[in-house]
């Protein structure tokens, strides 16, 4: 019996690809050195799945950024701003299309289906000249051979690649990515040549697009391209691979009879419904690649269980075509436990991080052929059966509280208008006040301290007078920029969802769990094992201080629930939602106590909302029912004058507003500059949104430091949409990852933009009306502002 890995993660637990990466970048190392790191890496996880004894391994799936910009240079759709051309794509213009450069803004990034993986978005048009420009698929195949071992090359799909696509700017948003199919068709087949020719047998095309709600037409899209490809594919095994959701019925009626396709893989985790399609009408003689090892958790698969889905599944398809495999990629969780000395042994032996998880595909690939491993499966069973009887899973008061929620939805009592009244008379506010998002940078000195104090080689009075130093660094730059609404930086905070976990029971931690996140961003989930609450207040003492160090309102910044959730590994063993609603009442015990210490306006991110979208629209009303509901648990309870924020980042957001709306948040600050103003589409459409709302002006996530002049535009494209009400100005996101130098100039021009276009906003700022009935005043006295200033 055969087995079989969607794909593996790219950095190791001590994170050697992001330190290479941030060394090139900044110049502190070659690209011969970060080509020798990558190649290291990518050797030891071939030999690695080898010597477990996986037979279909893959390669390409490593990527110095992201898999779908690979295949964006694989296509040499390269936008014209970063002036390529033409020839193999090198570093210079694949790091420019993720981060943008001095001259140009990057691509746009948004997250990967609904996992916190983010993707660079593909722009394109009907101009575009494809062109074979990265043989990287090819080298890599080539690379694993020279090590002595046979790999599966994984390329996206050709149809999923386009619709996860975009309209270029300056292209009609009605324009058919899918036009550009016979284009993009020519190059999949140079690719498919070249690895047949160098001894490839098998190939993986992944079309995760299939798991989606598709029409018609964009399902004939998936047959005409593979028809298209049948000649070049022949004498290659061709495995087209799904992942995140169930495989609707017209769409697995389209993917099983897809020309010139071998095998066909399913998650069949979260797809547990694919399986009756899977039964009833699976196509004879071809291969199942079954996905039962889940690929986006840490628990450890129940053997027993996953083993009786294979044994009906060979009865369906036969014993030599069934594959054992994960359901996506392991990409999206930890690398390997092994490396874990801060999780006690019974919480350990639940857990299964990717490496583990390549042993337990293989141990039920041996247990299908007759070799099953008894101990090993006595143990798992062990672990199964401890999980389950644990008195640390379970918290009675917690139940009780999450299941008194029932019968009230927790909405505030004053309209969002008649708030903002009340809140602009205690704050008295600027039009168009700025602020920031919450953190700001994160220097080496600054994690220095956070790692001394842990390791207990500093005093907590030297640790608190340290990150004191800091908030006040931070508080005084802000007044010095002219800042509005003030944040105290987050010096204390390792990251947004971990710094909470740690103070809520019912988490654990890992000591090097790192998942990637994007580039070489990457993230330490905290692993919810039990029942959640807050034992004692988690950020007054901080916010209090930073508070006490300023006349200007200070934000109180907290994770919200929504975010907490799906930045975590979440159990499995109750529904998702219920463990959502005993964070949220988390939450609004500290949004209280912020509120009782004198914080007039706290920040409740939820960065994460619309990334536990499910894929299938038949299921988005439940999720967003929960979600909604557990944001506005977190602050039902407290004045009309105290002023809500919330903020979300790099999604596409205008297909769920109107639950936006249901937040009953006063101010939502929003990623928009990647999105080239998409987001501000949604009001041009005439939804009415009567809180406040802060389209990020510029990008965090480059380095590239906005002059006030591109910062003015960006603020009257804001003013020339008239349904929105009122105007924050405030970067796309969080500043932790940037650096000073970086920080201040961007801050410095978004500042002085705001102030310039402030001189020409004449009309007061809503106190008691409607700020709308002044927006065509606005908008005339700004276009001939503008008229002068850029162009005079």
């Amino acid at each position: 019996m055969a087995s079989h890995i969607v794909g593996y993660p790219r950095m190791d637990p001590k994170r050697e690809l992001k330190f290479a990466l941030e060394s090139f970048w900044d110049g502190k190392s070659s690209a011969e050195d970060l080509q020798n790191v990558s190649a290291d890496l990518r050797s030891s996880i071939w030999k690695q799945m080898s010597q477990a004894g996986i037979k279909y391994i893959p390669s390409n799936t490593f990527s110095y950024y992201d898999q779908v910009l690979d295949t964006t240079a694989m296509l040499g759709a390269v936008p014209p701003r970063f002036n390529w051309n033409g020839g193999e794509i090198g570093f210079d213009v694949y790091f420019s299309m993720a981060r943008g450069n001095a001259s140009v803004p990057a691509m746009e990034m948004t997250k990967w289906f609904d996992t916190n993986y983010h993707f660079i978005v593909p722009e394109l048009g009907p101009d575009v000249k494809f062109s074979y420009a990265s043989h990287k698929a090819v080298t890599e195949y080539k690379e694993a051979k020279g090590h002595g071992v046979e790999t599966v090359p994984v390329l996206i799909g050709p149809v999923s690649y386009l619709l996860l696509s975009k309209p270029a700017w300056g292209v009609e948003k009605t324009f058919s990515v899918l036009s550009l199919l016979p284009k993009i068709l020519p190059i999949y087949k140079e690719v498919v040549s070249e690895l047949k020719a160098a001894g490839a047998s098998w190939i993986q095309f992944d079309e995760p697009l299939l798991v989606t709600d598709l029409d018609s037409h964009k399902l004939q899209a998936f047959s005409e391209a593979y028809a298209e490809l049948e000649s070049t594919l022949s004498g290659l095994n061709v495995l087209v691979e799904t992942y995140f959701a169930d495989v609707p019925a017209e769409a697995f009626q389209t993917l099983t009879s897809l020309k010139g396709v071998t095998a066909y893989g399913f998650d069949l985790v979260r797809g547990t419904k694919t399986l009756e399609l899977i039964k009833s009408g699976f196509p004879a003689g071809k291969y199942l690649f079954a996905g039962v090892v889940d690929g986006r958790n840490i628990w450890a698969n129940d053997l027993a269980a996953s083993l009786s889905v294979l044994r009906g599944l060979e009865g369906v398809v036969g014993k030599d075509k069934l594959v054992v495999s994960t359901s996506c990629s392991l990409l999206h969780t930890a690398v390997d436990l092994v490396n874990e000395n801060k999780l006690d042994d019974e919480i350990k032996s639940w857990l299964a991080f990717a490496a583990q998880k390549v042993v337990e595909v293989n141990a039920l690939a041996k247990a299908l052929a007759g070799q099953k491993d008894e101990g090993f499966f006595s143990a798992n069973a062990a672990a199964q059966a401890s999980r389950k009887s644990s008195s640390r899973v379970t918290n009675e008061a917690v139940q009780k509280a999450a299941a008194a929620l029932r019968g009230s939805d927790h909405r505030r009592a004053t309209n969002v208008s008649a708030r903002l009244d009340a809140q602009q008379k205690k704050l008295n506010l600027p039009i168009l006040p700025t602020t920031t998002i919450g953190s700001f940078p994160q220097t080496i000195e600054l994690r220095r301290v956070r790692r001394e104090y842990k390791a207990k080689k500093i005093s907590e009075e030297e640790y608190v007078a340290s990150i004191k130093e800091e908030i006040n660094k931070v508080v005084k730059l802000q007044e010095e920029l002219d800042i509005d609404v003030l944040v105290h930086g987050e010096p204390e905070r390792n990251d947004m969802v971990e710094y909470f976990g740690e103070q809520l029971s019912g988490f654990a931690f890992t000591a090097n769990g790192w998942v990637q996140s994007y580039g070489s961003r990457c993230v330490k989930p905290p692993i919810i094992y039990g029942d959640v609450s807050r034992p004692k207040a988690m950020t007054v003492f901080w916010s209090s201080l930073a508070q006490s160090m300023t006349a200007r309102p200070m934000k109180g910044m907290l994770t919200g629930p929504v975010t907490i959730l799906n930045w975590s590994f979440v159990r499995n063993d109750q529904p998702r939602h219920e463990t959502c609603y005993q964070i949220a009442l988390a939450i609004k015990d500290e949004v209280e106590d912020l509120e009782k210490a004198g914080i007039n306006v706290i920040q409740i991110d939820e960065a994460a909302l619309r990334e536990g979208l499910p894929l299938r629209k038949s299921e988005h009303a439940f999720y967003l029912d929960w979600a909604v509901h557990s944001f506005r648990i977190t602050n039902c309870g407290i004045q009309d004058t105290t002023q809500i924020h919330t903020h979300m980042c790099y999604s596409n957001f205008n297909d769920i507003i109107h639950s936006i709306i249901d937040m009953d948040a006063d101010v939502i600050t929003i990623e928009n500059s990647r999105s080239n103003e998409n987001l501000l589409s949604v009001f041009r459409e005439g939804v009415q949104y009567d809180a406040a709302i802060g389209p990020g002006v510029y990008d965090i996530h480059s380095p590239r430091i906005p002059s006030t002049e591109e910062i003015v535009d960006k603020i009257y494209e804001m003013l020339t949409v008239p349904e929105t009400n009122i105007l924050w100005v405030n970067p796309d996101c969080g500043l932790k990852t940037r650096k000073y130098t970086e920080v201040k100039p961007a801050l410095s021009n978004m500042v002085a933009a705001t102030k310039l276009l402030r001189t020409q906003l004449t009309v007061p700022r809503r106190l008691e009306g409607s700020f709308l009935s002044h927006c065509a005043s606005i908008f005339e006295q700004t276009k001939a502002f503008l008229s002068y200033y850029l162009f005079e």
